[in-house]
């Protein structure tokens, strides 16, 4: 397993981080259990949850289930766990954003169905753009000094968010944030543009979310994908796609490498980046996630790649200005 350092901090994480979404909706927790004890055999160590996972109304399914991993396994202090507050998470008005009202019971809540007395690294899942970041970060702090939290994410946030959060951060003389989960992959680079590059300034780790556009950079087109292809919310993209899908995995199938697994060495290779979240459902997908750390792209390759999916034309302004 490689590892680095979650942004500017002193914290070391795997260079995979294994996303829990599934776990409960559509992975038994027998199946998922077995996942994370596969994740401790390889030496994966950052986990990554969120309050609302399990999708049913205030329940926190997927966290309990990690919570139950965590006290069958005795593993709590082998793992980076990592989980989230904003979602609604009850039939109030304050049950959800990001008051101090709602960050306070949130993780109090977080923390009983992850049956620990800490959360190493708490994100906020979504910009709240009518909550003032003095607020936020006056709960933010009291969890950081009643040892409840150790780290500070943010996830969904623009650039000007990073950039107000810190500046106010600084004003406080605290760390502020470490750690920004955000939608990058191959197929959707807008992040490059203005967010990579503040991160970049404020010492921040990027942590992708669907490495893999939601199955277009899996192999969709293969033998072996038929079913994805058929779901309806697919079939648009596949085609708005096609051309440059049919590239992208015939350059895969040159390298010898499952798409997938390429996807995910690309986003190894990027500026900024900690760790891509892979989130798989069963225990071979997670399995041939793992492989992507043994594949180095060389500049040619990515060069095709980014012929292939071209970005935003790099960094603001100059990808659309001079």
């Amino acid at each position: 397993m490689e590892y680095t350092h979650l942004g500017r901090t002193g914290l070391s994480v795997s260079r995979l981080c294994l996303g829990t979404m599934n776990f409960g909706p559509h992975t038994a927790e027998k199946e998922s259990f077995e996942i994370m004890d596969h994740a401790q055999e390889v030496g994966l160590n950052f986990i990554d949850t969120a309050d609302v996972y399990g999708w049913k109304l205030g329940e926190g399914i997927t966290e309990q289930i990690v919570g139950r991993w965590i006290a069958a396994s005795g593993k709590r202090d082998d793992i980076v766990l990592a989980t989230k507050v904003y979602g609604k998470m009850g039939k109030g008005i304050n049950d959800r954003g990001l008051s101090a009202y709602h960050i306070i019971q949130a993780c109090e809540a977080s923390l009983k169905r992850l049956k620990t007395d800490h959360i190493d690294l708490y994100q906020m899942h979504h910009i709240d753009r009518t909550t003032p970041w003095d607020e936020i970060w006056q709960a933010m702090e009291v969890l950081v000094q009643q040892g409840k939290v150790l780290y500070v994410g943010s996830s969904n946030f623009a650039a000007i968010d990073i950039v107000k959060a810190q500046y106010e951060a600084k004003n406080r003389h605290f760390l502020g944030l470490v750690s920004e989960q955000s939608l990058y992959n191959l197929q959707t680079r807008t992040v490059e543009l203005e967010l990579i590059p503040a991160c970049l300034e404020y010492g921040i780790g990027l942590i992708p979310w669907s490495p893999l556009a939601g199955g277009l950079l899996g192999g969709i087109l293969g033998p072996g994908d038929k079913v994805r292809r058929q779901e309806e919310s697919r079939t648009a993209m596949i085609e708005k796609h096609r051309n440059q899908i049919e590239r992208y995995e015939a350059f895969c199938s040159d390298l010898g490498k499952a798409p997938a697994k390429v996807a995910l060495a690309w986003l190894l290779s990027q500026p900024a980046v900690t760790a891509p979240i892979i989130g798989p459902r069963t225990m071979n997908q997670f399995k041939d996630a793992l492989q992507a750390l043994e594949i180095k792209l060389t500049p040619e390759q990515l060069l095709t790649l980014d012929e292939i999916w071209p970005g935003p034309g790099g960094h603001a302004p100059e990808a659309y200005a001079w």
